[in-house]
């Protein structure tokens, strides 16, 4: 049940989000949530491994960007080498970055990348240890501290009911725990011959297992299925 205890303080958003059910709702408090600070926008992200597949597009678990832009960031950069990602895999306070921010190391400016003023990264964490962040995106100049604290304590507080009500009721997707394996193996690169190797079956049944997990999860190729099930929270 997502109803918690008194003991849990959730703010502004108590009775939106103890009426929550399904993705819809919890798009809307986000958006909501993303106006009254006075941002534009937001997106809750799955971070993963640092090293994995690193594009935004398929790391969005929700979010209400402009249609396309971040297939359209992905043509033209990559996510894993921003800055603001980077920092994401080294800390998890709340971090503030801007367009006009000047450049550090080797990263790229995610928020210039986007064509926004002004990004703010909240770290957060679902009860099986998976990490996300929730971003806010937009063309404000600044944002207070009293501001930021409420933003970042709202946003913890969603993302807690989003996941234990959204996320993690995915069960695999009707994924078998042989196909999770398989799947998992195939995310790490090996061929089928490699994976029938390692779990002790031929490789006609590796294959038919991939087929079966391509037809589930309503992809058309290994690259897609892959990315669908990093963001569908199947594999990490």
């Amino acid at each position: 049940m997502a109803t918690l205890l008194n003991n849990h303080r959730r703010y502004h958003f108590d009775n939106d989000l103890e009426k929550a059910l399904n993705r819809v709702d919890f798009f809307r408090i986000f958006h909501t949530m993303s106006l009254r600070f006075g941002f534009d926008h937001f997106a809750i992200l799955q971070l993963g491994n640092e090293g994995g597949a690193c594009m935004l597009s398929n790391r969005l678990a929700l979010h209400d960007l402009p249609a396309g832009l971040a297939e359209e960031y992905d043509k033209r950069h990559r996510f894993g080498d921003s800055v603001a990602y980077k920092s994401l895999h080294k800390s998890i306070i709340p971090s503030i970055w801007k367009a006009d921010d000047p450049p550090h190391g080797q990263g790229g400016n995610l928020v210039e990348q986007l064509g926004f003023e002004m990004l703010i990264c909240v770290p957060v964490t679902g009860l099986n240890g998976a990490r996300y962040a929730v971003l806010f995106l937009g063309d404000c100049e600044d944002i207070d501290q009293q501001a930021h604290f409420e933003l970042c304590y709202d946003a913890v507080c969603a993302f807690d009911y989003f996941y234990r009500l959204v996320l993690s009721n995915k069960a695999g997707l009707g994924l078998t725990p042989r196909e999770t394996e398989i799947l998992r193996w195939i995310s790490h690169g090996k061929t089928a011959s490699e994976i029938a190797l390692i779990v002790s079956v031929s490789e006609h049944t590796v294959n038919s297992h991939t087929a079966t997990i391509l037809k589930k999860l309503d992809v058309v190729n290994r690259t897609q299925m892959v990315a669908k099930a990093i963001r569908e929270q199947i594999i990490q």
